[in-house]
């Protein structure tokens, strides 16, 4: 018989941080870490106080901001804004826009990559940002690949604070706009989370079809209509698609209209 190999601390606690990707209760992070609850918890704790993780309350725990500044840091070794830098250029020629790429972490999304137009002015947006998603383009596109129930408990998790007087605050209206994102394949937002400023955001796939990010495209509302505002969405959603399938993304998951709509 083979003898078990033993855990050291290190190994503990990067199970609890590859487990903290996938799974938010301390029950689950010790199920699939085979680590009893104690122990996960006190690893989470540490974590905590690290800002690798975050208590999300009523004992579940989501990734850190500090994983995206060790991101950062490797940039190079990680290389995935390095990877989408080509089509995000092409986006932002086709658009003129100032162009993102996000990454989902936790219950939120974060600016991994920015372009900006060709324009005397520039967005408040950084690499690094956090974003809500119930108030973005992006994070609404990430949404609308949730079945219901999931939505739900995301929203109920980080609450729908207002961004701005045409934040969506109720749960119930942000579903009943989610069946346009999935079936327009991009979402809008309508100076939702900054005043003043338009953007359209598309998911982005991994090759499990799991939604791992997004693309968007944002200007100044003063400069953009509806129409220029449609053409943008679709090139963002051909943007998102192509990147998605660099990354392995099955065919029939880069298009939002065959999303399960809960």
């Amino acid at each position: 018989m083979a003898r078990e190999v033993r855990r050291t601390a290190a190994d503990k606690t990067l199970d609890v941080l590859e487990a903290l990707g996938q799974h938010r209760s301390i029950a689950e992070i010790s199920e699939v870490t085979s680590l009893p609850k104690p122990t996960a918890h006190r690893i989470l704790q540490t974590l905590v106080e690290r800002g690798f993780a975050r208590y999300l309350g009523h004992g579940s725990y989501a990734s850190g901001p500090r994983i995206l500044t060790l991101v950062g840091r490797h940039q190079r070794e990680v290389d995935l804004p390095n990877q989408v830098r080509p089509t995000l250029e092409k986006l932002r020629e086709e658009t003129d826009w100032t162009v993102h790429f996000t990454l989902l972490t936790g219950d939120e999304a974060v600016y991994a990559a920015k372009s900006d137009g060709d324009k005397p002015y520039r967005l408040a947006s950084r690499v690094g940002m956090s974003l809500a998603l119930h108030s973005t383009s992006v994070g609404k596109s990430i949404l609308a690949t949730l079945p219901e129930e999931s939505v739900l408990a995301l929203l109920k998790r980080t609450g729908m604070p207002a961004r701005t007087d045409r934040t969506c605050t109720d749960p119930t209206k942000l579903l009943t706009e989610l069946p346009a994102i999935r079936q327009r394949g991009y979402a809008e937002d309508h100076e939702e989370n900054e005043s003043g400023v338009i953007a359209v955001g598309a998911p982005v796939f991994d090759h499990a079809g799991e939604a791992v990010g997004g693309m968007s495209a944002a200007t100044l509302a003063m400069f953009s209509d509806a129409e220029n505002m449609a053409r943008c969405g679709q090139a963002v959603a051909a943007a998102a698609k192509h990147f998605s399938l660099t990354l392995g993304a099955p065919q029939h998951r880069c298009h939002l209209t065959r999303s399960r709509p809960g």
